[in-house]
């Protein structure tokens, strides 16, 4: 059943964020307009950040006729004013470029805030233009850590506005089709899933000290992020993703796509029990032929994640930077265990199912319009039919910043290979979890790793209560949740909002 925007704020999950609609709390931007009624009006968009996904924001914005670009925003100037000239070429009609996304907000002509930032910025830019009542696209990961999750469905609830997460996957009709095949019994009863980021990662570069480019306002950059002064990445932009100050990693880059995926086969909607990572940064130092090589990113390129939940069942996540053999015909994908057989997702397009004696027996094809989803209900009012919500932009983000967690805390615990087995063989779990780590040792061996030299770290296996989604009886763990922020780059916390 369809509901309001009013009915969703009166069937609001979260207490907290009713406690702080009731609090008196004035957001510091002015109400949006009523939502726009008039078939031939266009709603007014800003695209903050204009770089390579972003320009899939422009070109999904231009696609669609309801909507008008009206502003630009990116702390490098250079990108907006390229993404403006593209515009300005297709429609006759240049947008208004700001650096300062707030610069915009008070505009009654604005209706949609599309966020294709860095990942340390995702959850302030949708706080921000929800309380300003805009309606907030927000791309994967929703958020940088568990706590903006959080704030993102308060801010949802409590100013009553559409939030969409960028996990285009769930709008393309191979991937509908599919969860509906398997959730009615097509490959059995599914007590474990797998997600996978088999995606080759070269080495960003030597960890070194660097210039920030010219056209970059590096304090609005790096917003809610401490200012690290000079950079230590090479290449400024996209590098980021692997320095956990800005990025996840892959396993909170692509991996969002297929633990949302993962999780929708298994049919959880909560956090899981407990969490346990192995992995580390890996290859690198055989890839240049320097044992003394150091690559700027301090994120993992090698992760294998195992997720248990309450019910019983298991998601494992497999990252792999290096080069890799597919699984069951998937590299950067999902398979779905069945009591009956097993489901792949191998493209964001295409699933295939199989029998026990992995005999194809079904095809699932077909794409979708994510961005087409969201203005849908913007014009609807229709929160419930967003395809993928701030709740479940969360969950799936979640599974990423928990699995980091895990591997963080364990990254210096170095163990041998014969270690690594005798601790993954108590893990619980559905997986054949010593497979699943062979299969892992037996690619990084290939890929020339000496894993005497340079073993594996063993993360720090946690306790997760699904209903508060915290760790349990673990200080560090649950100071992770969060992070420090700047100044008048604060994401708030639910009663705060």
């Amino acid at each position: 059943m369809n509901l309001s925007r009013r009915r969703f704020i009166e069937d609001a999950l979260f207490s907290a964020a009713a406690a702080a609609a009731a609090s008196g709390f004035v957001a510091p931007f002015a109400r949006a307009q009523e939502k726009k009624t008039s078939p031939n009006e266009k709603l007014g968009v800003m695209i903050v950040g204009c770089g390579g996904r972003g320009g899939d924001h422009v070109n999904g914005y231009l696609g669609d006729d309801r909507v008008q670009i009206l502003y630009l925003c990116d702390p490098d100037r250079d990108h907006a004013a390229n993404r403006a000239k593209i515009i300005e070429d297709k429609t006759g009609r240049r947008p208004k470029i700001v650096a300062d996304m707030r610069e915009a907000l008070d505009d009654p002509a604005l209706d949609v805030v599309s966020c294709a930032t860095v990942n340390h910025w995702h959850a302030l830019c949708g706080v921000w233009a929800m309380q300003a009542g805009k309606h907030a696209y927000i791309e994967k990961p929703i958020c940088h850590n568990i706590h903006e999750g959080k704030a993102l469905i308060a801010c949802a609830q409590k100013y009553g506005v559409m939030c969409q997460v960028g996990s285009q996957c769930r709008s393309n009709k191979a991937l509908k089709d599919a969860f509906e095949y398997a959730n009615t019994g097509g490959i059995g009863e599914i007590k474990l899933t797998r997600g996978l980021c088999y995606k080759r990662r070269k080495s960003i570069g030597a960890l070194g000290k660097y210039t920030v480019p010219d056209a970059v306002d590096y304090n609005l950059w790096s917003g809610p992020a401490p200012i690290v002064d000079p950079p230590t990445r090479p290449n400024f932009h996209y590098d980021w993703h692997w320095q956990r100050l800005y990025g996840n990693g892959d396993l909170g880059n692509q991996g969002p796509h297929q633990t949302d995926i993962a999780r929708t086969f298994l049919g959880v909607d909560e956090f899981p029990a407990s969490v346990i990572s192995y992995g580390g940064r890996l290859g690198y130092q055989a890839e240049r032929k320097d044992p003394n090589y150091v690559d700027a990113g301090d994120t993992a390129n090698t992760e294998v994640s195992i997720y248990n939940y309450a019910d019983g069942k298991t998601l494992v996540f497999e990252t792999r930077g290096l080069e890799t053999p597919d699984y069951r015909g998937a590299k950067i994908g999902v398979v779905a265990h069945g009591s009956e057989g097993y489901l792949v997702q191998i493209q964001y397009d295409y699933c295939a199912a199989f029998d026990k004696d992995m005999k194809m027996v079904k095809e699932f094809r077909g794409g979708g319009n994510h961005f087409r989803n969201f203005i849908d209900c913007v014009l609807n009012d229709d929160y419930a039919s967003l395809n993928a919500d701030a709740r479940c932009g969360h969950l799936s983000a979640g599974l990423s910043h928990i699995g980091n967690i895990s591997y963080y805390l364990g990254e210096e615990n170095k163990v041998s290979p014969d270690e690594a087995r005798k601790i993954v063989a108590d893990i619980p779990g559905n997986d054949d979890n010593l497979d699943t780590l062979n299969r892992t040792l037996e690619h990084l061996v290939a890929n020339g790793v000496d894993l005497d030299k340079y073993p594996i770290s063993m993360g720090r296996a946690l306790k997760i209560d699904p209903k508060t989604e915290s760790f349990v009886d673990d200080k560090e763990a649950q100071a992770m949740e969060t992070r420090e922020y700047r100044g008048e780059f604060v994401v708030p916390t639910i009663d705060k909002i």
